[in-house]
């Protein structure tokens, strides 16, 4: 009898293991930042401009909410020629062709509420094309489904 007693106590201590690491966050990876030394927009009817170097193949995200801004809707204003553009949430995820050779523009109109006061700005990003740089998150594939699709796939 200990010994069918111990086996359940072992089978329990397992089940509970299982259960509390299926609970436990893991650490969530996240490219880093893409853009070159971006200043942040102000919500008053101003634009801006960013830059961005990046590999041909490769791509980037990039969130547009500063802490302490609410972002109510990003749009695209104008749609890059070499490359893809998709919007997340409060940002957005840029692809570049894999016979990307630069240079590529885009631009984008962010709307929401800066501290107390309701505005808009516009956003021009200007892509380079680097051979040296790979950005972190490119995926293989040729179409912008398959690397998000991939993306979401290998987090």
């Amino acid at each position: 009898m200990g010994n069918k007693l111990m086996s359940r106590i072992h089978s329990l201590l397992l089940s509970v293991g299982l259960l509390m690491s299926a609970l436990v966050p893991t650490a969530a990876s996240a490219s880093p930042s893409c853009l070159k030394d971006h200043k942040p927009y102000k919500l008053s009817g101003d634009t801006i401009e960013w830059e961005m170097t990046i590999k041909p193949g490769a791509d980037c995200i990039q969130g547009l909410r500063w802490s302490y801004m609410q972002v109510f809707a990003v749009w695209v204003l104008n749609k890059p020629a070499n490359g893809d553009l998709v919007i997340v949430g409060s940002g957005f995820r840029y692809f570049a062709k894999p016979g990307f050779d630069g240079p590529d523009k885009f631009s984008l109109v962010i709307i929401g509420k800066n501290r107390h006061d309701d505005g808009f700005s516009t956003v021009d990003i200007t892509i380079s094309h680097s051979d040296s740089v790979q950005a972190p998150g490119a995926v293989s594939g040729t179409g912008v489904a398959s690397k998000v699709a991939s993306a979401a796939l290998n987090p």
